[in-house]
């Protein structure tokens, strides 16, 4: 069975809620219906705006690339952006919502905290409660499941727009039950509308969905990049390559130092599930270490319910500091829009997990307070989960 999304649902049902309202429209290449027919079309006569996130509304930008406002080559419709140059750019303006009754937001996460999407999805939806502007969020699967989590809280003064409040990493929410769970704790003076799934569970895989993939992101290219994703996001704190320039974007890690044989061997010392390395050798094409031939592993996941993405991304970085401590570097650059905290800080929510490995703390000691935050979260978001 194919899972019906909130887009489809109101293809399909329509929704009495926004009948003769003007709208605009969160988007990017990731909001189309199951025959991949998209968003901006299927809604046409009802839009007043676009608004793109980052990557821009037709997911064009590389990371952390800011995006011009303008207009939609396709329909003449205004392109209001939600990453421009500078953290105020983050959040929709009142004269970008001016006109609007409802703003509705449909683009598929990938469920790791790390992922702006949904952060930028929280920011709107506090500028439309302040502008009175209804809120619509056309749900989507986790494509990584919504039963697992995992990953440490966030430390007050480490939110960021990699974390713009506290959840584990790996979150396991779909962006319409993080809409609920936003609403109702910053109690949010406006109207939300969350047009859920049919036929998702929490155990669903994106595989078993019947739904195409869209690159979410440029770097996204397939369900199993997402299934990594929430570890080896953490590579973007360092001056290793993450693999962007490759066809294999968080699979594959490394740096032009690094043996890669070593390198797999230390990590298949850590014994950890469902997942191998292979040593192998790659050359980006552009970012990091853009034409140099890097040393480093492509994971390959044998077990996706075993595996824990945010452990394995730990003990990746951990292995390649403990390899050269000398050539490792940490990332030192500004890291979306903040330059005052460490770029690995902001990933990891706290200051622990880099001054851990730089101590030669263990992997299980890098992880040790993982478990009570995991319980605190899953208690947190109970209440607002929409699916069984």
């Amino acid at each position: 069975m194919t899972v019906r999304t909130g887009l489809q649902r109101l293809v399909d049902e329509g929704s009495p809620f926004l009948d003769g309202r003007k709208l605009g429209l969160i988007c990017n290449p990731t909001s189309v219906d199951a025959g991949l027919r998209h968003a901006i079309d299927l809604l046409r006569p009802r839009l007043g705006a676009l608004f793109g996130p980052e990557h821009g509304a037709r997911g064009d930008a590389q990371d952390m690339i800011g995006v011009d406002t303008g207009r939609d080559a396709a329909t003449g419709l205004p392109v209001h952006s939600l990453y421009g140059h500078d953290a105020a750019s983050l959040a929709p303006t009142a004269q970008m919502l001016d006109g609007l009754d409802a703003l509705v937001f449909d683009i598929q996460d990938i469920g790791s905290r790390y992922y702006t999407f949904v952060w930028t999805m929280v920011l709107a939806m506090r500028a439309c409660a302040a502008a009175g502007v209804a809120f619509v969020v056309l749900d989507r699967p986790n494509p990584v499941g919504g039963a697992l989590v995992e990953g440490p809280a966030i430390a007050p003064g480490f939110e960021s727009f990699v974390g713009l409040v506290s959840c584990a990493t790996r979150h396991g929410l779909t962006a319409g039950e993080i809409a609920r769970w936003r609403h109702a704790v910053e109690k949010l003076d406006g109207e939300l509308v969350v047009i859920a799934m049919q036929g998702w569970s929490r155990d669903t895989w994106f595989e078993h969905t019947g739904l195409p993939w869209v690159l979410p992101s440029p770097n996204m290219p397939t369900p199993d990049t997402a299934l990594v994703y929430p570890g080896m996001c953490l590579v973007e704190g360092t001056e290793l390559s993450e693999g962007r320039g490759t066809t294999r974007p968080f699979e594959l890690a490394g740096a032009p130092w690094i043996d890669g044989a070593r390198l797999a061997d230390q990590l298949a010392s850590m014994q950890l599930p469902g997942v191998r390395f292979r040593p192998c050798t790659f050359t980006p094409t552009f970012h990091k270490h853009a034409g140099q031939a890097c040393g480093g592993v492509q994971l390959h996941v044998t077990d996706a319910r075993a595996f824990r993405p945010v452990r394995t991304g730990v003990a990746f970085v951990k292995a390649c500091r403990d390899h050269d401590p000398a050539r490792f570097g940490w990332r030192a650059r500004a890291y979306e829009f903040v330059d005052k905290i460490p770029a690995i800080d902001l990933l990891a929510g706290t200051a622990r997990l880099r001054e851990g490995i730089e101590a030669g703390a263990s992997l299980d000691e890098l992880c040790a307070r993982w478990p009570r935050d995991e319980g605190a979260w899953l208690d947190e978001r109970s209440q607002y989960l929409l699916y069984e």
